[in-house]
Parts: structure tokens; C-alpha cells; sequence
């Protein structure tokens, strides 16, 4: 049995949404009780975006997969990840309803997400990036192009060089004053992997978000993403991924960026080139080299295969190569503690 005051009680802040977060906090979790989840709350696709559209609530897709992520309860866990297959309730998860349903009778979707974590007996603090109700909006101002909506920009082929484009909220959000606490409070800031702009670059949207990172004293670390994403970030490379969130950020507020090393089987990479058209992230060694911030690498690729859930309400791409979330969580505690002993 683990002692309990072996761990390591940083004060971690995790900045994401969706599969990306889910899977760094399920590992983090092993190192500190003291992490703060940090969740886009642009989400209006699948189950989450029917619910918003039919009882106008707010996203609960990637909250309940933060709570999930962080429960100390198997049997709940698994409760709220079961998604319904056929009827009125076919493709929504039981967690989204119970979150809708917690707002609809509080009013209160912080409130909602605090019974919620009660339930699941959450080890850790479950924050929503904003309490507005919130549509992402891309454009192109030289193209005189718009793009409404996380779902219809996730699944656009982008014809305009997404690094031109910029990104905000409709109508225009501000950042909840939780998050913004978790942040100044946080021995240590991770930004999550995930699609570049609908789940991280959502949530640098959010008023105050950006303003909070550059002002943060506690090292920010950025997770890159494994593979590029077809049609919108084809050809970035570690270093560019890099660059576009803090161009998003409007700050060089990176010290640390981890990338895997580790290559796919070719048949893995091949399934995931005829799935999703995308390819592995190139590792750019000599601009990573002459960075800012630190790089380092790892072998960071799970072994597991995610299937495709074919129960989703609206159909979302789920990817087959994903992260190995425990070693990616020991490489973020060996950095924090290489961190604090070079501030020493």
C-alpha cells in the first residue's frame, strides 16, 4: 500500500480539454493530490453540443472526462463514462446528462461540477475556463474569412495558413476567477496536448488566460502533440506547435517543451495515415536547439489502441496513437524537480 505522505504535493495546474488532459491527470494524479483542471469550455460537438443546442447549457464533455480523469471511484468512473447506445439518450454519456441535469436544477454549472466531483469523489479541483456561453470563432481578416464554431473548425480543411488566422469567442468570455487563482497559485503550469486550435487554442481565448501565464512565476511546460492534424497542422513540427500556442498566448511564456522520440510501428502509423491522414510530429532538433525554452525528449508512446466509440451521437475522429501517460508524468515531476533545483 503507497503512503500517502510520500507524495509529492506540487501544486500542478493543467491547461487543456478533452482526451489530452484526461490522460496527463490520470497520471499525475499518482504524484500530487494538489492539481487543478483547467477545462476549454468551447465544446459544441457530439453529445455535448446536442445538449447545449436542446437545453442551452454549458459544455460538459470535457469536464466530466477532467472529473473522470481525476475520480478515486472505479465503479462511478465507469458509470459516468458509459455512453448510451440506441433510444431517446443514444450517444450521450451518462455523465454529460448528470452534469446538464445538475445545472438545469442549481442554475449553477460551478455548482454542477462541484456535486459532480463529490459523487466521484474527485482527488484534485475541477475548474471550467469560463462560465459564459461561448462559441469559438477562426478568421482570416486578409482572406475575409469566418469560421463559427469548435465543431465546424475541427473538421475544416484549412485553405488559409492557420499561423494568419485569429482566434476568439463569441460572444467574448471572461476567464473564470478560479482558474486564474490556480494559475497564480500553481508550482507548476502544464499545457496539455490536444488539437491545437479547437481545444488549446480555445481556451487561450478566454480573457485573462494568456495575461495569467505571462504573469505565472511557476515554470509552464507544454506536452507536444504526437501527430499532426490533417489539413490543419500538417507539416508543424515540435517547434512549431511550440510557437503557434505562444503566438496564441502573445507571449514567449514557454521554459519547458517534451516531445517524443519514439517512432510508431509502421503498421500503427499506417492504420493512423488511413484513419486520419496524419503523420507523426517532427522532431526539428536544431530549431528545438536554439529555442528559448528547454526541450526534451522522451519516449512517450503508448502501446494501447483506442477504438473509435461507435455510439457517439455526432461522430468524432478518436485517435489511435496516444500518449504514455505515466511516462509523460515522470518526465514532467523529473522537470519541475530539475526546475526547482536550478532556481535554488
Amino acid at each position: 500500500m503507497n503512503d500517502p505522505f510520500a507524495r509529492t504535493e506540487i501544486k500542478i495546474a493543467v491547461i487543456g480539454g478533452g482526451t489530452g488532459s484526461f490522460t496527463l491527470l490520470s497520471a499525475l494524479k499518482n504524484h500530487t493530490s494538489q492539481l487543478a483542471a483547467i477545462v476549454s469550455m468551447a465544446d459544441d460537438g457530439g453529445s455535448t453540443g446536442v445538449l447545449r443546442d436542446e437545453l442551452g447549457v454549458l459544455p460538459p464533455g470535457d469536464v466530466r472526462q477532467c472529473l473522470v480523469a481525476l475520480s478515486d471511484s472505479p465503479k462511478i468512473r465507469d458509470l459516468f463514462n458509459y455512453r448510451f447506445e440506441e433510444g431517446t439518450f443514444g450517444g450521450h454519456s451518462f455523465g454529460n446528462i448528470l452534469l446538464t441535469a445538475l445545472e438545469k436544477a442549481t442554475g449553477n454549472f460551478s455548482e454542477a461540477v462541484e456535486t459532480a466531483s463529490e459523487i466521484l469523489r474527485v482527488n484534485g479541483t475541477v475548474i471550467p475556463a469560463t462560465l459564459d456561453n461561448v462559441r469559438l470563432k477562426m478568421e482570416w481578416p486578409d482572406a475575409s474569412l469566418t469560421l463559427h464554431g469548435e465543431r465546424v473548425i475541427d473538421a475544416d480543411y484549412f485553405k488559409n495558413d492557420p499561423r494568419l488566422a485569429q482566434l476568439s469567442l463569441e460572444p467574448s468570455a471572461s476567464a473564470n476567477p478560479l482558474a486564474l487563482k490556480a494559475i497564480e497559485q500553481a508550482d507548476l503550469v502544464v499545457l496539455a496536448p490536444g488539437d491545437l486550435y479547437t481545444s488549446l487554442g480555445a481556451l487561450l481565448a478566454i480573457g485573462g488566460i494568456a495575461d495569467a501565464l505571462e504573469q505565472t512565476t511557476a515554470p509552464i511546460v507544454y506536452v507536444s502533440n504526437l501527430v499532426t492534424k490533417r489539413g490543419q497542422t500538417e507539416g508543424f513540427s515540435v517547434s512549431d506547435h511550440a510557437a503557434e500556442i505562444e503566438r496564441l498566448i502573445g507571449s514567449p511564456v514557454l521554459d519547458y517543451v517534451l516531445y517524443n522520440q519514439q517512432m510508431p510501428t509502421e503498421e500503427l502509423a499506417r492504420r493512423y495515415e488511413e484513419f486520419e491522414g496524419s503523420y507523426a510530429v517532427e522532431v526539428d532538433t536544431a530549431a528545438l536547439e536554439d529555442a528559448h525554452y528547454q526541450a526534451y525528449a522522451g519516449e512517450f508512446l503508448s502501446s494501447d489502441l483506442q477504438p473509435v466509440h461507435e455510439a457517439d451521437k455526432l461522430p468524432v475522429t478518436r485517435s489511435f496513437i496516444r500518449h504514455d501517460a505515466d511516462a509523460v508524468a515522470n518526465a514532467i515531476i523529473k522537470l519541475y524537480e530539475y526546475s526547482r533545483a536550478a532556481n535554488k
